[in-house]
């Protein structure tokens, strides 16, 4: 249990290991409500790429709930690693999840981007960004680093 009453969240990324993270729940809740307010039709949101669904398809994590636009039980969240640190790895999928602590350990800085995909309707959007490597192994949570001085 964290001190916020909120219990542990896997699909976030660990405190100690990252350095900014962005989450992009308040952009999902509202493109999702415009979708339902016919602000935007679902042509708009249901728009993956062919490489994202395969991917969601073939190796993207299974998400425990159900896809917000088509209710399937078909939602998946897929990791990709972007940095010039990584060269001919930016770009590609994280997979399986054990080769993003290899990269945390051999490369100084990169970005991980969460999306998350529907591999029956192609709702797609991205979940959370957060930046990580060695240059942030075992560095303290920014409340302590505060707290520090």
């Amino acid at each position: 249990m964290t001190l916020s009453g909120r219990s542990f969240d896997p699909t976030r990324p660990p405190v100690s290991t990252t350095g900014p993270v962005v989450d992009y729940s308040l952009a999902r809740r509202s493109t999702l409500e415009a979708l339902r307010g016919g602000r935007l039709a679902t042509t708009d949101v249901c728009d993956a790429h062919p490489e994202l669904m395969r991917a969601g398809k073939n190796i993207g994590e299974e998400v425990p709930a159900p896809c917000p636009v088509c209710s399937h039980e078909t939602l998946r969240w897929v990791r990709y690693v972007y940095g010039d640190d990584l060269k001919h790895n930016s770009g590609r999928v994280v997979y399986p999840t054990d080769w993003l602590h290899e990269l945390m350990a051999n490369y100084d800085q990169f970005t991980c981007y969460i999306v998350e995909v529907c591999t029956d309707c192609a709702w797609n959007h991205l979940m959370r960004s957060y930046v990580t490597g060695r240059k942030f192994a075992g560095r303290p949570p920014l409340r302590e680093r505060k707290q520090q001085g």
